[in-house]
């Protein structure tokens, strides 16, 4: 199908808009991670290292799209332990072992993140060691900035297993490369125009960096059962992300309240 074509078919424009709905969605993940990881550098390196980290994102993905014919074959079985769990209502396994390459960059980045999220808040919930209290932000209670290469390191890592997760569900959805790199495209650019806003307000709510820690130890979680063949509907996830969310904007605002009746 040429440009032209492409451009003035409604169902293009339905796919373009369905796949950019569901990147962002997708991406709230990868967001909420690099806002933690690059709120840890100095001030005058966080928002840098948010822009390569989503630059990086986008390379990525639009190199796996033009990989396409590679990235399927990540689906492939390559190996088998012969497990296979009860079936469900579907009649589907609950979980099998035959895992292909998809499953194991899935299992790697939900370690990664189970690893990460869980130093970070025995970090923060350590006695005694008021340097590690991600908590606290008075200058006294300060932790040492982190490295900036370090950062983006892990920034890489982890984007590159969501880059993989959110390709595989573009090319399910659309068999056309143009529609999704454009989706990607469209997709980074709203994450890097969100990047700042929400780094800066779980910097101004530090209670924020716990719930948002927890949701990373629940994708990781997540990301882990994907890979043995566990399949969480998304709807769930995100569910309970928005209800969790909901609760801490009823705290801040009692907390807020409180601290304004103190005040007179």
């Amino acid at each position: 199908m040429d440009i032209v074509s492409l451009l003035t078919d409604p169902a293009t424009w339905a796919a373009l808009l369905t796949l950019i709905a569901l990147e962002v969605v997708l991406g709230i993940d990868n967001l909420i991670f690099i806002a933690i990881l690059s709120n840890k550098l100095p001030p005058e390196s966080q928002a840098r290292a948010r822009r390569i980290g989503l630059a990086l994102a986008l390379v990525m993905r639009i190199g796996l799209l033009l990989l396409i014919g590679w990235l399927v074959t990540l689906t492939q079985p390559l190996f088998d332990l012969g497990l296979v769990g009860a079936a469900n209502a579907y009649g589907e396994p609950t979980f099998e072992t035959a895992f292909s390459g998809r499953d194991l960059i899935l299992l790697a980045g939900g370690l990664f993140l189970l690893w990460k999220a869980t130093k970070e808040i025995h970090h923060a919930m350590e006695p005694g060691d008021d340097s590690n209290d991600i908590l606290d932000k008075s200058p006294a209670k300060t932790s040492a900035p982190a490295a900036f290469g370090a950062v983006i390191a892990q920034i890489i890592a982890i984007d590159m297993v969501f880059s993989v997760d959110s390709i595989l569900t573009a090319v399910g959805m659309t068999d056309d490369v143009p529609i999704m790199i454009a989706a990607v495209v469209i997709t980074v650019g709203v994450m890097m125009v969100a990047a700042d806003p929400l780094a800066r307000f779980i910097e101004h709510n530090p209670t924020l960096i716990m719930l948002a820690l927890a949701f990373l130890v629940m994708i990781g979680l997540v990301l882990i059962a994907d890979g043995f063949g566990f399949h969480v509907p998304k709807g769930y996830i995100y569910a309970a992300m928005g209800f969790s969310v909901g609760v801490e904007f009823l705290n801040m605002i009692q907390r807020r309240r409180r601290a304004r009746k103190a005040q007179r």
